[in-house]
């Protein structure tokens, strides 16, 4: 079997690992630019933009937050001993990319931060949303969950050639004093606007069980976040639209 062929999405991924929570994110390393599209754009906060670094990662070179750079030099020297042929054929996509994930009008990428990749195997590129993924990444997820990433095949709309930093992670690199960032009190592992992924279904599944209505999506966009803030509103919590463990508690999550 070629290493781009395409094989199902594994049932095991991402254990122990969340998608990098835009509550984390902001409140660490602050909002990369002022206004987004879905087109690349630079970084223009200044703190942001000096911690990022170009280096040589595996077989390319990539551009991303410091800590990201190194977390991928050590996975890449993984991957070259765990699975050499896997490591031979592997290229980039992108890395450090400020914009909207495809699709949104209001979630940061966390490209925009540097800390997400997207990756090619023999200078292809998986397709996004087919759910079906190649099996050469197969091979080197575990590898990358093994570090605190997380694979982008766990995505509502699967998305395996991308992976990205775990909110774990994020938090541990600040525990450790990596981004230099003092007297910041981190959001409680919560839901909010901008958040993706199995979790945010489940809270939209449950909502619809109060007669909310809502897509089904995996997306924390307006809509979602307007269904929080009113659940909460008529059930005596604070209608901050962040789903913290009050409000998990009240829906049943």
């Amino acid at each position: 079997m070629s290493l781009t062929d395409f094989v199902e999405v594994p049932n095991s991924l991402n254990q122990g690992i969340t998608n990098a929570r835009q509550q984390t994110m902001l409140a660490l390393l602050g909002s990369p630019r002022g206004r987004y599209s879905n087109e690349c754009q630079p970084v223009t906060h200044p703190v942001l933009s000096s911690q990022m670094v170009t280096d040589s990662v595996g077989t390319f070179r990539a551009t991303g937050l410091l800590p990201a750079i190194e977390d991928l030099k050590v996975i890449m020297a993984a991957i070259k001993r765990e699975q050499p042929d896997v490591h031979a054929a592997l290229g980039t996509a992108g890395m450090l990319c400020a914009r909207l994930v495809r699709g949104s009008t209001s979630i940061i990428s966390n490209h925009s931060w540097g800390t997400a990749i997207d990756l090619t195997l023999d200078g292809k590129l998986d397709r996004r949303g087919d759910n079906k993924v190649y099996k050469g990444l197969t091979k080197i997820a575990p590898i990358f969950n093994q570090h605190g990433w997380y694979w982008g095949a766990g995505f509502r709309t699967e998305d395996a050639m991308h992976f990205e930093v775990g909110d774990e992670r994020i938090r541990k690199w600040h525990s450790e004093g990596r981004f230099g960032v003092t007297g910041v009190t981190l959001p409680e592992t919560a839901l909010s606007l901008g958040d993706r992924g199995p979790e945010v279904r489940e809270l939209q599944e449950k909502l619809n069980q109060t007669g909310t209505g809502l897509k089904i999506d995996g997306e924390f966009g307006p809509l979602t976040h307007a269904a929080v803030v009113a659940f909460q509103a008529g059930h005596g919590l604070r209608p901050d639209g962040v789903v913290g463990p009050k409000t998990r508690a009240a829906l049943g999550l």
